[in-house]
């Protein structure tokens, strides 16, 4: 409601109707006041290009597991999922420190590769649960008739595996467009930052732009994600069931 209601007409009480119609309006203020244009463009390059390469590393890591024989698969399942389950907040010191280092500070490379690092844990998850299902008939059979690993895996697994890859993808599109910490942490001009880092930025400015303008700007910037899960909800409940550990 005071996403639709304008500077003037807000009065900070509560309403449970908007008073007048000014959300694309205060949409355009948003958008001129932290430029969110380039965000909205970083973030999509950031979830897509990201999400797309987790999630094959996840595919092979899960195949690695769960279809070539050979031991410690229990101790490769726990250090690499282990990775989703320690807070993001205890790597911040070493990983602004080593980025101020190396020169990956304010740069697209260093917002991949810790996005990609964040995305993998997660999506082997996913993909190992995914592919333990698939019967292990399928690839005697291919080794039988002369197939190598990486055959297996890109014409038998891969292709029986859409819908966890898809699922996997898309939890981590809508996780990297969401995220904020790293964001605001790693970089900091308007070319490199994404929407999030963005959005924080109008937020400082609240002040100046008003509480309604603040709001239409988080709404817009959460329409995507939202769209996304709408979309492909199937896809979720569909693949993500039966997890096993």
């Amino acid at each position: 409601m005071n996403a639709f209601t304008s500077n003037q007409a807000y009065s900070g009480e509560v309403a449970w109707f908007p008073k007048g119609f000014a959300l694309f309006e205060n949409i355009a203020i948003a958008w001129q006041a932290v430029d969110l244009g380039p965000s909205l463009m970083n973030s999509l390059l950031y979830a897509v290009l990201a999400g797309a390469l987790a999630v094959l590393v996840a595919a092979l890591a899960g195949f690695a597991v769960s279809a070539i024989p050979g031991g410690w698969r229990t101790f490769w399942f726990w250090l690499i999922y282990s990775g989703a389950l320690f807070p993001a907040q205890a790597f911040l010191r070493p990983l602004f420190t080593g980025y101020a280092e190396t020169g990956l500070y304010d740069t697209r490379w260093g917002l991949f590769l810790i996005y990609i690092a964040t995305c993998v844990p997660f999506s082997f998850f996913i993909m190992r649960n995914h592919m333990l299902s698939i019967p292990p008939e399928i690839n005697e059979a291919a080794q039988l008739d002369g197939a190598g690993w990486w055959t297996v895996f890109t014409r038998f697994f891969l292709p029986l595996s859409k819908s966890a890859l898809a699922a996997a993808f898309i939890f981590q599109f809508v996780w990297v467009w969401n995220e904020l910490l790293f964001g605001i942490t790693l970089s900091y001009s308007e070319e490199i930052r994404p929407v999030m880092a963005a959005l924080a930025g109008l937020q400082s400015n609240y002040g100046t732009v008003g509480p309604p303008v603040v709001l239409a700007g988080a709404l817009f910037v959460s329409l995507p994600t939202v769209i996304v899960f709408l979309l492909f909800q199937r896809v979720f409940a569909s693949s993500l069931g039966g997890a096993k550990i």
